[in-house]
């Protein structure tokens, strides 16, 4: 899933000056948004904080009863400049795309989309589909030197672990404690699903010169002292060599962090660019049909682009 908002806010997103060194505990709440049919709880980017690393969005959805609806209907529509990761728990999401990718994404299975210079893409679910949805869609922004690479889609179902006593964290992306993802990076970063056992009090190995946050997919936790409950992220600054993690139920969480993202970006609806001209070009590109290619499959209209804002799109620094 990705932002189906036909009324994007501004984002102005990037720069690293405003990276705090130390470790911190910032709780970030979210603001629900609809997105279609599916209510998502978005985390990044939020009202103090834009960036973790290169991870420039997050929204988490459900658990959610889809058993009597459509569940989740994600027409075709254009992504720029950044990779997008789909994480399920439950249920599970036909992808298709421009590049005549075709592909059923199930629990635990990394989808990662390379968009580069252009690509659209459209998600729902299957027919029928699993009672229950539940999962988080990210983002990752791509620099400078590859935003223009050629668009592609990869599909991994093998993912490597570490583990612990009461742990088990899943590498989706990038590097933990040695352990490596498939999937294609191109910044220092990590993404990993962290699956706590009730009574888990463990202290998982992180770099010291990475920045981090931690959303509660499920059940309550407590890191770095810190008690998250459902839908909750807690940004962690960098500086740390650990992260302890205590777990008051059985629990499911999402830990994101890489070296803090020195490129200043524009995010404007599912594009990011450097300059407004850029977006304008991009926008102008998707409506006309140009360039993002065809979605072939899906049973439904693409998604219209949304006017621009009046205020000048300009590249900021990553926190407010």
């Amino acid at each position: 899933m990705s932002d189906l908002d036909l009324l994007p806010s501004l984002r102005e997103c990037g720069g690293r000056a405003d990276v705090s060194g130390q470790p911190v505990r910032e709780l970030l709440n979210p603001r629900e948004a609809s997105l279609g049919t599916t209510v998502v709880r978005r985390l990044l980017p939020n009202l103090g904080r834009r960036m973790v690393g290169a991870w420039c969005f997050v929204d988490h959805y459900g658990p959610d009863d889809i058993a009597d609806g459509s569940g989740m209907q994600a027409p075709p529509h254009p992504h720029m400049g950044l990779q997008t990761v789909s994480w399920l728990h439950e249920g599970d999401i036909l992808h298709r795309d421009s590049v005549g990718s075709v592909q059923v994404l199930r629990p635990r299975q990394l989808g990662l989309m390379t968009s580069g210079r252009a690509i659209a893409h459209a998600e729902q679910s299957t027919v029928p589909h699993p009672r229950l949805l539940h999962g988080a869609q990210l983002w990752v922004a791509l620099p400078d030197a590859h935003r223009h690479t050629a668009p592609s889609f990869e599909h991994h179902v093998d993912l490597p672990a570490v583990t612990g006593p009461g742990l088990t964290a899943t590498v989706i992306l990038g590097q933990l404690d040695g352990a490596v993802s498939p999937g294609t990076t191109y910044t220092p970063l990590v993404g990993a699903d962290l699956a706590l056992a009730e009574g888990a009090d463990v202290r998982l190995p992180v770099e010291p010169d990475f920045e981090y946050a931690v959303l509660t997919m499920s059940g309550v936790t407590e890191v770095d002292g810190v008690r998250l409950d459902p839908g909750s992220m807690l940004y962690l600054g960098s500086g740390r060599g650990e992260l302890p993690l205590r777990a008051l139920s059985d629990s499911g969480l999402l830990l994101i962090g890489g070296e803090p993202f020195e490129e200043k970006i524009i995010m404007w609806w599912n594009l990011i660019g450097r300059t407004q001209e850029e977006i304008a070009e991009a926008r102008e590109a998707w409506m006309s049909g140009d360039r993002f290619g065809t979605v072939h499959g899906y049973d439904g209209s693409p998604l219209p682009a949304p006017a621009l804002p009046a205020t000048p799109l300009k590249p900021r620094g990553r926190t407010r």
